[in-house]
Parts: structure tokens; sequence; C-alpha cells
């Protein structure tokens, strides 16, 4: 092949396999500026610190390090620039007639090796470690290299001898090493560099100052520790458990913060809907004096920057680069939706009405009359109760997190043809995290690691997501990296009467993130720049999206269960009420979705927003339903500040893919079949964003798309027809 004559250390493309079959709050991969070579590395570590190969005897291959100290950070960043500025230097020096694949594009390919691994080792620790002030150096770090990213990204030099090598040798090139230089350079224009000077230095600043918003937005998030303190007789309707879990003040009053795992049991069994509206006020307003203006000041920059570029909106600019491809497609798509499920919102609504006031009048409550936001989560757990028989409390007794988690393990192992082991002993950022391997089963090939972080602490991310710290991709030496990734979730964790008790959802958040993981883990793309979960971003949810369906089959629901005292079985009346109630609050939930969805395309559309007055109208329009007075749900939606901005529709875009694939080969060939598992594997997981995501699809469904089996996973009566 043309590239292997280029660049010798280059394997053969992958190869599509037999039927042409062939990326989370997944975060921000780092793996489009790099350019530190592996023994230039060894000068990255601080004096008298073992380099990572040793530091992770226990997991080689894996170059994550955790043992940095607050005051070690600063250093290693400077160093990390240093290094890779030197790199770019040594590109941009060249002069036209001298570019090669070799002295371009295989040094920029091997940047993306390193550069993602040791930034994530400096910037990731914000995001989980138990110690503030380190978390404060990684926040400084994050900073500082985004800056640099920013000034690197739009070098005129190193983006003029792109284009010398397009022009010399573009027409040569094929696969992903054609993907690669026509990503950097549509990268480049999508930077301005293509714009005359003044516009450039323009793009600059407003990127530069938009990282630092978005870092800073994350870092108040992470920060938030709001503390309400609430009397048992306002905790009506709370389990048992849950409240003995409770710290208490002096007073006797129990202390309730509004992280995940207090949240929503509160929304779900508070029958007092004054303590409902109260939690979710509180929650509703979490960083808003902080977070509003800056989110207010991001959709500004945005706008202006998108028109400096030449792009109607930020919406268009961002679905540029989609699946989606235009603002337009996915407003169809999302108010076409939203019409199917109007009418399933109505009754749902009504029953919600009829259930709240049965509640209030057998409490002693006051009825208002009204569906309010503090009502919803409630609401939808009477349903599921009621109409469907399904005791949430009930059932969590049957989801101890040790039992689910050796449960997933085994799935995912079945399905994918993986095998993993716990590695005891390994370094990580605290007590509570544990260290997998992952090999392929049939070959014993080594294939990465993952962590699992699962219980909450001060100061750690404070939702579910993976975290891919470290790219499978090819070397400089040609040899494959394994891929390293972690999980971080905030489930409840033991007390001294019980283990740490899941909730469905809880099943299914694990689920979905742990794709994630398996997705960065599975991939084989030669170039960093498309390992894992890099795929469009309207369909990186779909694989783990689809993985979700296992926690509504008996088969498997069964194989990650047994009660906390004794492991019997999840009862065959409850197990079956489960599955049922999938379709239950159909209407709302996803209605909840399309507001999400519809409010970020619509501040992203305007050169201005006010964000609580725009969701609140929207959330009336969509849902019926204004904000709680005071509350910005949009100050604390992280997604808008992490990447996701214009992005949030791909949610449910992605689902349609999801439930197409899983009902069109899964549930027709089996849902642990081997090889329908590896079909997935090797034609969805590994190729990572190295083709485009339709022909992923194309190739593993053996045709286009079709959103027949998403409505009807919603409830909604289709025509066989109904295609995407």
């Amino acid at each position: 092949m043309i590239i292997k004559s280029l660049f010798t250390s280059v394997r053969p493309l992958l190869k599509q396999c037999v039927h042409l079959h062939n990326f989370s709050p997944v975060i921000r991969i780092h793996c489009a500026v790099s350019a530190v070579t592996v023994c230039q590395l060894r000068t990255l570590h601080l004096e008298g610190r073992p380099p990572c190969s040793e530091y992770n005897m226990a997991s080689p291959g894996n170059r994550m390090r955790f043992d940095l100290k607050a005051a070690d950070i600063p250093k290693q960043t400077d160093q990390l620039i240093q290094s890779t500025k030197a790199i770019y230097d040594k590109v941009a020096a060249l002069k036209p007639e001298e570019v090669t694949y070799d002295n371009v594009i295989k040094v920029l390919a091997d940047r993306g090796v390193d550069y993602s691994t040791e930034r994530n080792i400096l910037d990731f620790p914000q995001h989980v470690s138990p110690d503030k002030e380190l978390r404060d150096a990684s926040v400084a770090a994050d900073k500082k290299l985004s800056d640099f990213d920013v000034e690197m990204g739009m070098r005129q030099d190193v983006f003029d001898n792109l284009l010398a090598v397009e022009k010399k040798i573009g027409s040569t090139l094929e696969g992903e090493a054609k993907r690669f230089l026509e990503r950097l350079i549509k990268h480049g224009k999508r930077d301005g560099l293509h714009l005359a000077k003044d516009v450039q230095d323009q793009i600059k600043t407003i990127k530069k100052r938009m990282s630092d918003l978005s870092i800073d937005f994350s870092k108040n998030l992470n920060e938030e520790n709001t503390i309400l303190e609430l009397t048992e007789e306002e905790l009506a309707g709370l389990p048992a458990d849950f409240l003995k879990s409770l710290d208490k003040t002096d007073e006797g009053k129990f202390k309730v913060s509004l992280k995940y795992p207090h949240y929503f049991p509160c929304m779900k069994f508070a029958k007092n809907p004054v303590t409902r509206s109260k939690i979710e006020t509180a929650f509703n307003s979490r960083c808003v004096k902080e977070n509003t203006p800056i989110l207010e000041e991001l959709v500004e920059l945005r706008a202006k920057k998108a028109s400096l570029l030449g792009f109607a909106t930020h919406a268009d600019f961002v679905l540029d680069m989609r699946m989606a491809k235009s603002q337009k497609n996915v407003t169809e798509f999302l108010m076409d939706l939203s019409a199917k499920l109007q009418t399933l919102k109505k009754s749902e609504l009504d029953l919600f009405l009829e259930y709240k006031k049965q509640d209030c009048e057998d409490g002693g409550y006051e009825f208002d009359g009204k569906i309010s936001m503090s009502d919803f989560r409630y609401c939808m757990t009477r349903v599921e109760e009621r109409k469907y028989a399904v005791d949430q409390n009930k059932l969590k007794e049957y989801f101890p997190l040790e039992t689910v988690t050796k449960g997933l393990l085994e799935i995912y192992q079945e399905l994918l043809s993986l095998k993993y082991e716990e590695i005891k002993g390994a370094q990580v950022w605290s007590p509570d995290v544990t260290l997998y391997n992952v090999k392929d089963k049939e070959t014993d090939e080594l294939m990465g690691y993952f962590y699992l972080d699962l219980f909450p602490r001060d100061g750690k991310y404070g939702h579910a997501a993976c975290f891919p710290l470290q790219p499978s991709c090819l070397t400089s030496t040609g040899e494959r990296q394994n891929a390293v990734a972690a999980m971080v979730a905030n489930f409840t964790k033991a007390t001294d009467d019980k283990p740490s008790l899941l909730t469905h959802d809880e099943v299914d958040t694990y689920f979905h993130e742990f794709g994630h993981v398996m997705h960065h883990i599975c991939s084989k793309a030669d170039f960093a720049l498309f390992s894992g979960t890099a795929v469009e971003r309207d369909f990186v949810e779909a694989p783990s999206q689809m993985l979700e369906n296992w926690c509504w089959q008996k088969e498997s629901l069964s194989r990650m269960s047994g009660h906390y005292k004794d492991s019997s079985p999840i009862p065959d009346d409850l197990i079956n009420s489960l599955i049922k109630s999938r379709v239950a609050n159909a209407g709302v939930f996803n209605l909840r979705q399309i507001l999400l969805g519809t409010f970020d395309q619509t501040i992203h559309t305007q050169a201005k927003a006010d964000t609580a007055k725009i969701f609140s109208d929207l959330s009336y329009e969509i849902l019926g339903i204004r904000s709680s007075p005071g509350t910005n749900m949009s100050a604390s939606f992280g997604h808008l500040a992490g990447g996701y901005d214009a992005q949030y529709y791909g949610y449910l875009w992605s689902e349609v893919f999801s439930h197409d694939m899983f009902r069109s080969r899964f549930l027709k060939e089996g849902i642990m079949s081997s090889k329908v598992g590896m079909d997935y594997r090797k034609c969805i997981l590994q190729p990572g964003g190295s083709i485009d995501a339709t022909n992923m699809l194309r190739a593993f469904l053996g045709r286009d798309p079709d959103v027949t089996h998403f409505l009807i996973s919603k409830g909604i009566i289709v025509s066989p027809d109904s295609h995407l």
C-alpha cells in the first residue's frame, strides 16, 4: 500500500469485517494536540520520580501516574509545553519543497499518541483527586495547556505545511492517513487559518477566553457543596436506610446534599411537595450566580467566532462536523419527535395530577392543582409503582453494587469476547478505586486497562462519565499502545448494616458508562485522533445506549442481581413489571430530553441569550411546565461548557441508532450471542472514528438505519416503512 511506503512503521489499515461491518458527559479527548516522541517523554518526569513504565509495574503499558503533588504540576506542565512546542517548531521550519509524510504527518500523528496521555496525567486530577490543592493545581494546568492548545492549533506556519503536504502527496494517501490530513486541514480552517491575520487574532483571543470560562464552569460545579438541613417529617417517604445514611446536625436535622445519591432519592420519594420544591429549587439554583454569566458569555463568544468563520450561527458551525450536518435537520428531528409525543404527554400529566392530588390528601399536604418541576420525578416514580407495580425501594435490594459489578463484567466479557482481571495493589488516586486489565479472550492479547471510581467524595466530578486517559493507537515505533480509561460515578456507599445498593436507574447508568469504557478499549484505530470514542459527537452515545438494553432483559437482569441478604433472585412478578415499565412516562421523559436539546440549539442560534428566561419559556412550550421561580437549570448544565454545546440533541439522535442495532441484530439473534457481539465489537467499536458512523451502521445492519425500532421503544405506533 502507498501508506506503507511512506510510513513504514504504520501497519496496514484496518480491514473491514466479512459483512462489511465495521465514542460520554463523555469527556474531552486531548488528541488533536501533541508532539512528544517516546524517548523525549522520559525527560518529562520529575527528577527523583520513576518513569511511568516503572511506576505502573503492575500494569505494563499503562503510562498514567497518580503520585504527582500539587507543587509538581506546574513544572510538568511547562516541560510538556516546551517539548511539544519544539516539535511544532521543527515542522514549521520545513520549506514547502521539503515536506514529506514522515516529517509532517508522521510527526503530528506521533504527537497524538503521547501528548494526550501526558496531558491527562496533569488535568484528570481536577475531577477525582481527594486533595483540593492538587485539584486546584490541575485546573490551573488545564487552563494553561488549553491556552497552549489554542496557540499551537492556530500556527499559520504548521497549517501552511499541511497544505503543502496535501498538494504534494495528498492524492496518494488512503484510509486513515488521508482522513487524518483532511481532518487537520479542516480544523485549521475552522480556526480561521485561511483568513486574514487580524481575523485570526480575534478568533485566537475568543478561543482562549472560552477555554478559561469552560474550565471555571466545571470547577464551580465540582466544588459546589450546598447542604440542606431537613427534619424527619420533611423527609417523609424516604426509605429508612437512606435516612440512616445521612449525617445529622447537632439539632438532629438530616444533612442533605445536592449530589446525585441524595438528590434523586429525595425527588423520587419525598411525599411532602414543599420539601420537593425546596430541594429542586436549590438543585436548579446551583452555581446560578457564578455560572449564569459564564454560560451567557460563552454564547456570545461562540456566536461571534462562528460569524468570523462565515457561519450563520454557532450551531451551524458545530453541526458542520456532525452526522446531522445542519441546524435545520436537528430542528426538524426535535420538532417531529415532539409532535409525536404530545398525546402521550397529556395523558401522563393528567395521571401525574391525579396521583399528586391523592397523595396530598392522604398525607395532609396542601394540593396546588398543578404539576411543577419539583413533582416530575416523584410522579414518574408513582406511575411506575402504581400503574406498573414496580416498587423501586424493594427492587433496589436486589442490586447490591458488588453483585451488579460482577454480573456486568461477566456480561460484557461474554458478549464482546473479552476477559478482565482485577489488578491488586495498583497505584490509584483513592482507596475506593480499582483497576482491571482487559485481554482478548481468544488471543490473550492485552488490550488495555480500566479504573472504576464509583463513590462520591468532596470535590469529585459530580455525575457519571467515562474519562479516556490513554488512546489505543500506533506509537512512533509501529507498536500498538494499550488503551486506558476511567469510569467515574457517584453511587451510594455501604452503611454499617447494608451494602451499597443501586437503583435500577443507577444500574442503567453503570451499563451505559461502562459501554463508553469498552468503546475506548476495543478501538484499534491507527491514529490517536480517531481512537475510541472519537466518533461524530451525535453518534458517540449510540454504542453505550445500545448496551443499556441489557438492563431491560430478564436473562441479563438475572445475571447481575440477587438480594443483598440471601442472593435470592428478583421475583418474576417484579422483574416482569420492571420490563413492562420501560415505556412508562415515555412522553414526559423524552420531551424533557427534547427540551434540553431545543434549549441548546436555541441559545446557540442567537448572538445573546437570557438563559433562565429561554429555558423557562421553552419548558412551558414543550412540557407545559415552567421553571421554578429563581432557578436556572442551565447554570449547572455541564454539557454546555464541557464540549456538548449545540450537540445535546445527540442523545436522542443516537438513540435512534441504538434501538435499531439492538432490535435488528441482538434481539433477533440472541442478546448474549457472541457472534453478534463480536460483529458489534469489530464493526462498531473497533474502528473508533476512523470511518464515518453512517458507514459503520450500514455495515453492521446491512442496510440504512431505520427509525421504526426507536419509535416502537417509546410506545408510539408507526408505519413499518418509517425511515430516518
